[in-house]
């Protein structure tokens, strides 16, 4: 009988593999190498699989709890459209509805020079989650500085100053929420994050209503700020893909497992992450403006979205300026000219995903435009009244669909060494047409729409020579981008 089992253990061995590879002992898995896209799609979960309940009830969610910025941001810039109607009786403000409004309007649009100083540092020293800090930071110290302030001048320089820190919160934070999600979800992710925006400046009218005076009222919407600091920042994940580019790889990696154990997913330990696919060194690749102008790709998708930002800021603004002609409840107004976005901003988010970034961008750039001319060649006596208000309401709800969709498309048409930076740039030439806004409202007439009409045609051709990047992958290095375009023009 001995003789018999000796002669099974002979034949283990040949059936079998090793028992140190089954006991995990000297046998080595062969290693995989997978980008951050890669490495979310197959093992970490590209969003997770209770993602509304996370939007609401966790803060610290690898997405969720950054949307919770936008908060701070959609408070910030609009605290002034609440103040308006108590600028004339100030004392030290400017007097007079449109001059106060569009001189405040100018100062803290024009001096949103954050959001390409805050990209650059976000790019590079600062890092994803560091620009948010700061930004804050600084939002809350201005804020506060701003209700003391003994005269006009001290209050323009402190808003200056406050435009300057505000314009990179909402950038720092759109892309730190939607770099970790994989590229099938980050349509629909990008664009709920302006929900929060939104929700934000809603937030804003009750808390103008309760406090009356301009001082107290920045004072209440300096406290998201710290709110933020406090109690969502420490909770909050660095980028890995920022990581991996700034050569910690080690990082990169364990905030990948984080990502796949919050998802109730497994990242097996012979996947290693690396840069675009082929690169394995572990060297800091950094990049500026200069490195985006250089470069023939990223230099046409640089002008061409800061083209369309700036069009495309004209109408959104511009319509929103126009809240304080409407001669009625300036709460209920302010209020009721966010809610009117909201049916786009879902529109958008179900669409992004089945038509792509450029047919979507384009349809409603020239749905909106479609409506503002016919706006603007119909008269303000009887029903051609009625029918002029109807024409831009409609053409809010396309343009409010393209401003937000275009956050989503510039950040996925740079690598992640300039995004920030590159998006900054957009953002600024956005700004730019914000300060026409106030002169072509003021026109009134049919004019305002018949420029609304105008930029709206111009904005969809623009985009029209920009390429789709419906589930293409987040490049992280210039040369990644290159080569990735170049093998994807070969096959296509």
């Amino acid at each position: 009988m001995s003789s018999h089992i000796e002669a099974l253990d002979d034949l283990l061995p040949p059936l079998l593999p090793p028992e140190d590879a089954l006991t995990g002992g000297d046998y080595e898995p062969t290693l995989e190498r997978l980008s951050v896209d890669k490495m979310l799609t197959k093992y970490c979960g590209e969003f997770g699989r209770a993602t509304p309940w996370l939007w609401f009830s966790r803060t610290v969610n690898r997405v969720g709890h950054v949307y919770k910025v936008w908060n701070v941001d959609g408070m910030s810039t609009k605290v002034f459209v609440g103040l308006i109607s108590q600028a004339s009786g100030s004392g030290m403000m400017v007097t007079g509805g449109r001059r106060w409004l569009s001189g405040d309007w100018c100062v803290e649009k024009n001096t949103r020079l954050g959001a390409g100083v805050f990209g650059h540092l976000s790019d590079s020293k600062l890092g994803r989650k560091g620009s948010p800090t700061i930004v804050c930071i600084l939002s809350f110290v201005f804020g506060m500085m701003t209700s003391i302030s003994p005269n006009y001048w001290t209050y323009v320089l402190l808003r200056v100053l406050t435009g300057f820190s505000t314009g990179g919160v909402g950038l720092c934070a759109f892309v730190l929420a939607t770099e970790a999600v994989g590229p099938t979800k980050r349509g629909i992710a990008g664009m709920s994050t302006f929900y929060f925006f939104s929700i934000g400046i809603t937030l804003l009218t009750g808390i103008a209503y309760i406090f009356r005076s301009w001082r107290s009222l920045y004072i209440a919407s300096s406290i998201p700020s710290i709110i933020f600091l406090v109690f969502i920042l420490p909770f909050i994940s660095e980028s890995p893909r920022w990581c991996l580019v700034r050569g910690q790889t080690d990082q990169a990696m364990k905030i990948m497992h984080n990502i796949a154990k919050s998802n109730g997913k497994h990242l097996p330990r012979n996947v290693h992450i690396t840069l675009d696919l082929k690169t394995e060194s572990e060297e800091i690749f950094t990049g500026s403006v200069m490195d985006v102008i250089k470069s023939p790709l990223t230099r046409t998708r640089l002008f061409l979205v800061m083209g369309v930002n700036f069009t495309c800021s004209i109408v959104y603004y511009g319509l929103s300026l126009n809240v304080v002609n409407l001669k009625t409840n300036l709460y209920l107004a302010v209020f009721l000219n966010v809610v009117v976005k909201m049916p786009t901003y879902l529109l958008t988010a179900i669409f992004i995903d089945i038509f792509g970034r450029k047919p979507l961008g384009v349809g409603a750039q020239w749905f909106s435009a479609i409506f503002y001319v016919i706006g603007s060649l119909l008269g303000s006596q009887g029903i051609c009244k009625e029918v002029t208000m109807v024409c831009g309401v409609l053409g809010i709800f396309g343009m409010a669909g393209t401003f937000n969709l275009m956050f989503v498309y510039a950040m996925e048409l740079f690598p992640t060494v300039v995004r920030n930076v590159a998006v900054g740039c957009a953002t600024q030439m956005a700004q730019l047409g914000v300060i026409l806004v106030p002169f072509v409202v003021v026109t009134g007439g049919s004019f305002p729409f018949m420029m609304f009409g105008a930029c709206g045609i111009m904005g969809g051709i623009l985009i029209l020579y920009l390429p789709e990047t419906l589930n293409k992958p987040l490049y992280d290095t210039m040369n990644g981008m290159v080569d990735g375009e170049t093998e994807f023009l070969a096959v296509a």
